[in-house]
């Protein structure tokens, strides 16, 4: 192992924080001053500039991007009896917020080389699920005593990045008579025909988790609609299902608020956003030819562009890759090792090894490399060249 060289940092906050430390410290000052840490100024204040970044009408800022989730799946009343289309290769919190609510993940598998939700697949899948036949597609199985599913919504990600085929897959949601919600915990700032993430269906959701590409310091999230009477219901469930005054509940809801001080960090971090996101790109090109022909990379279809949350490669030989990276200090990450489908978590549903192949073969081939803004030339050069002489 090179003990000369310290390890390079996977996602460098230190380095984005030093930058903005003086503007950091003001607005944080700022709130201390003032003193209303919840739905202070500031929370209104992101609420409208994140409005303006992406184009969506309203934006409901809340405590994090499972959180986002969870509340439109409330709004739109989804529960027992419901299926909701999402894709196995995710974070669990994609899942976990429709099982949380009773109702039923039915997953959908992958496009190989845009590792987003397939959307000739989502078809298959809701035939299934209004036929009971899982003979069309895979179904939760194991359950004899679980009735037939009732369609219920759509839930694309977009994964590492990158924007799912919404064209498709809102085509698919019209017809059907499904709400689609934009899983956007890792795609804030990617654009999709000209359109921003997070204004790409019915409502959005992310996350400002601080290694997302926009991070606060803890956790935080938002949900995005350009819906008025939608936004409103969103808003009351914010709050407890709070109506026209503190004691005024008018139905079920969560303690969902924003902290000030995660409002006033965000601020400051989305004035450089947009250097940023172009610096995340010249990043992810420098990769992309440097380790042309030697790796497997996630494809970025035309008119869609990516935030890079994360770079990821896909290779038969990721142990070896990985294990020479690390001796050269160079840390990775395998989003995601196994797919949720095969989580113990969903071993209720009855799903199977097999039933979704091209989720399970990402999840044993896939990691991830370093990727952040500051990144340098040099260290992008040496890591590709630690991967070319690996496969050598």
């Amino acid at each position: 192992m090179d003990t000369t060289k310290p390890e390079m940092q996977f996602i460098d906050l230190a380095a984005q924080q030093k930058r903005i430390l003086p503007q950091l410290q003001k607005r944080i000052t700022d709130v201390l001053l003032h003193g209303n840490y919840i739905m202070g100024p500031e929370v209104i204040e992101l609420e409208q500039k994140l409005s303006d970044f992406t184009g969506a009408k309203h934006v409901i800022s809340c405590s994090s991007g499972t959180d986002a989730l969870l509340m439109v799946l409330m709004a739109r009343g989804i529960g027992k009896g419901d299926a909701v289309f999402t894709t196995p290769f995710s974070f669990m919190a994609t899942a976990e917020v429709i099982a949380f609510l009773g109702a039923t993940p039915v997953f959908v598998d992958i496009d190989p080389i845009t590792f987003n939700m397939n959307p000739s697949s989502l078809t298959k899948a809701i035939e299934a699920v209004l036929s009971g036949d899982s003979n069309v597609y895979p179904l939760p199985s194991n359950d004899k005593k679980r009735s037939r599913l009732n369609p219920g919504a759509i839930i694309p990600v977009d994964i590492f990045g990158l924007p799912a085929d919404y064209v498709k897959i809102n085509s698919i949601a019209e017809k059907a008579g499904l709400p689609v919600l934009e899983d956007a915990a890792q795609s804030f700032g990617s654009e999709y025909n000209g359109k921003k993430a997070c204004n790409l269906s019915d409502v959005a959701a992310t996350s400002f988790f601080p290694a997302k590409p926009l991070g606060c310091y803890g956790d935080g999230g938002a949900v995005f609609t350009s819906d008025d009477g939608f936004a409103e219901v969103i808003k009351s469930i914010r709050v407890h299902g709070r109506g026209t005054e503190k004691y005024d509940n008018i139905r079920i809801g969560i303690n969902g608020r924003l902290d000030t001080i995660q409002a006033a960090i965000l601020l400051e971090k989305l004035k450089i956003f947009t250097e940023e996101i172009r610096n995340r790109k010249k990043v992810a090109d420098l990769y992309s030819a440097l380790l042309l022909n030697k790796v497997d990379i996630q494809t970025v279809p035309k008119g869609s562009t990516s935030v890079w949350a994360q770079y990821s490669i896909r290779s038969d030989a990721r142990d070896v890759l990985r294990n020479a990276l690390k001796k050269n200090n160079i840390p990775t990450a395998v989003y995601y090792p196994k797919p949720l489908h095969l989580q113990t978590a969903f071993a209720s549903l009855g799903y199977k090894p097999g039933d979704f192949p091209v989720s399970e073969e990402l999840s044993n081939k896939i990691f991830s490399l370093p990727m952040h803004p500051y990144l340098t030339y040099e260290q992008i050069h040496h890591i590709a060249g630690v991967i070319t002489k690996a496969l050598i």
